[in-house]
């Protein structure tokens, strides 16, 4: 049988096959952490007791929480390093760069599975590899050797015709389909890239549309590895990795889709979804206030000679603040080495850490009601750290040019040939640390242990804590920024925040009400990896989430912590009284203050029922 390059991969690394279910689970070659996420990971990996991780390779990264706000970013950095150190894991220090770029540069190989506790994990797939963003737990357990189960996705072919024109970018490739498809349109599907038009791509392109396909819910994306991947790798210093790696000529898809990259202009996801997509020519004559260059997205050496040309002799407008971040250690060093830096620094550009920053909150938040226009991934509610902006996501060439005009503006047409993409990529590998198994684990006061959680029983009582929209996001859920990040090891004090941009009540009215439910319409918990948006409201006392449907990654999160996933489309109200019964075959929930009664069948494998049943995943070992 002909099989798509996703299914070559994903049956090269087959371990076994639920096929009722529709569930596959595979083996992992490699893992990657970062710090927003890591500790709690690591802290799950030490309960395992296991002496070393069981992968090819491991890589924690420290890109997230590096603002010293306080003792415990650096607590958490000083826990990362010497568990890597301890149990044979890489370490990437603060200042080496975001995790996805780096691996881009140095870890990641075509053909092999990566398993990352973050969402945009998927940005290697841009080398052929298949990368799959996971909750921590999930990647714990795969650093102790396990298999990761996923449904067995369905493979969205999308063939690229022609070439990109002038001032149209990767970046508006995706936005494009991510207007096509929705936020939720690629919900345990895997989208594959393929035609003519990838040849025109170079890697760190497919790497940003890789990236993004985590907006569009999607369990990976995947580039072949062709001659494009092999010239990448040999300036990366690291040909002996290269394999070649398409689809069979064949091959059928579940869904196909043909973009013209000829007939593509550049695009803007607008506010506050990346799905609300319009061309840039429509916003026109909007005054930006920001604008910000950088993170996993938008970040390799490509994007800052395309930002370089449109800066070169120009100064950014005087009510603009323009920020710009490289995306890593290597970056960094070849702007500085080719006169781009000094453009930049020249045009007016504020030059921000290797880190993944404002992306998360973490600094550079917008002024009340500004207009923000970001090269990032993301532009949900209040993630920038201010509520009331409007942040726009769109290419570097758009951002850069909106930044010297004052107002968002199209470079549809424009030459932008100023600077050599012919130079050498410096290895750039003084802070990766490989681990000396030498180390004793430190752990500061803000690390807490990890909660366990008691079953949830198969049938409890509850009340709606809050009841919400479609699209809630994991931001919405468990908020980052400076002012939370810094308590992800430390459940009881990260559990104050839940729902807190835009439900300040919810915490506390969880432990004076005792047990709880959410309810949500469709995809609820878009977005990030963070498993703490699970762990959180169970802490507090949430049992079920019951909503019209769920982001992949956060239905699992829930299953791992104990709590009931439930696709039902119910109406409730604040504290309306809720009953719930559940066993292998049907699921019922009553709301009883409205006396409705909703009944589906359960769709949960035994080994997710199993999970539940007894407080979930930490409480098997």
């Amino acid at each position: 049988m002909k099989k798509t390059l996703t299914y070559k991969i994903l049956d090269a690394h087959k371990v076994s096959e639920d096929l009722e279910n529709n569930k596959m689970s595979i083996r992992i070659d490699q893992t990657l952490t970062q710090d927003a996420t890591g500790t709690m990971a690591y802290l799950e990996f030490l309960s395992f007791g296991i002496d070393k991780v069981k992968t090819d390779l491991s890589v924690s990264y420290v890109d997230h929480n590096t603002l010293q706000n306080g003792f415990m970013n650096a607590d958490d950095h000083k826990f990362l390093q010497t568990v890597a150190d301890k149990y044979g894991i890489v370490f990437s220090k603060a200042g080496n760069g975001i995790c996805h770029q780096v691996n881009v540069e140095r870890f990641a190989v075509p053909g092999r599975t990566i398993l990352g506790s973050d969402s945009h994990t998927p940005t290697s797939s841009g080398v052929g590899a298949l990368a799959i963003g996971a909750g921590g737990l999930d990647v714990a357990c795969a650093m102790a050797g396990m298999p990761f189960t996923i449904v067995r996705p369905k493979v969205v072919g999308v063939k690229l015709i022609n070439k990109l024109r002038n001032g149209v970018s990767a970046k508006d490739i995706i936005i494009h389909l991510i207007g096509l498809m929705t936020v939720k349109g690629g919900v345990n599907k895997v989208i594959e890239y393929y035609g003519e038009g990838v040849k025109t791509l170079g890697v760190p392109e497919r790497a940003t549309i890789c990236n993004m396909g985590a907006e569009l819910g999607a369990t990976s994306s995947v580039f072949p590895s062709d001659e494009v991947t092999l010239e990448f790798l040999k300036l990366q210093g690291r040909e002996e990795d290269y394999k070649e790696l398409s689809r069979d000529e064949d091959s059928i898809y579940d869904e196909d889709i043909t973009i013209d990259l000829a007939s593509l202009e550049p695009v803007a996801s607008c506010p506050n979804s990346p799905d609300n997509v319009k061309k840039v020519s429509e916003l026109k004559d909007i005054k930006v206030d920001q604008v910000l260059i950088g993170s996993c997205t938008n970040s390799s050496y490509y994007d800052f000679v395309k930002v370089a040309s449109i800066l070169k002799g120009k100064k950014v407008h005087k009510d603009v603040s323009l920020g710009i971040a490289p995306g890593s250690q290597q970056v960094l060093q070849m702007i500085t080495k080719n006169g781009i830096l000094d453009v930049l620094l020249e045009a007016g550009a504020r030059i921000l850490e290797s880190a993944c920053g404002p992306c998360i909150g973490m600094g550079q938040s917008p002024a009340t009601d500004a207009v923000s226009l970001r090269t990032f991934n993301r532009n949900f509610y209040g993630r920038s750290g201010t509520n009331s902006a409007k942040v726009y996501l769109v290419s570097p060439e758009v951002a850069a040019l909106s930044a010297v005009n004052g107002y968002i503006s199209s470079p549809l047409g424009m030459e932008l040939n100023e600077f050599s993409m012919d130079v050498t990529y410096p290895k750039c590998d003084s802070l990766l640390y490989k681990p000396t198994f030498k180390s004793e684990v430190v752990m500061g006061p803000n690390i807490k242990p990890i909660p366990k959680f008691k079953p949830i029983g198969l049938e409890f009582d509850a009340k709606v804590m809050i009841s919400l929209e479609d699209n809630i996001t994991t931001d919405h859920i468990m908020p980052a920024g400076a002012k939370v990040l810094p308590y992800r090891s430390n459940i009881e004090k990260i559990s104050e925040f839940v729902f807190s941009n835009i439900d300040e009540g919810f915490s506390k009215r969880c432990l004076d009400n005792g047990d709880g439910v959410i309810v949500a319409k469709t995809n609820y918990g878009q977005g990030s990896s963070r498993e703490h948006a699970a762990i959180a409201p169970r802490y507090l006392g949430i049992k079920a989430v019951i909503a019209s449907s769920f982001a992949r990654i956060h239905k699992k999160n829930l299953i791992n912590f104990g709590i009931l996933p439930i696709e039902l489309d119910i109406e409730a109200d604040l504290l309306d009284e809720i009953k719930v019964s559940w066993n292998k075959d049907t699921i019922k929930v009553t709301n009883v203050t409205k006396g409705k009664t909703y009944e589906r069948d359960c769709d949960l494998s035994s080994e997710e029922y199993n999970l539940i049943s007894v407080g979930g995943l930490l409480n098997t070992f």
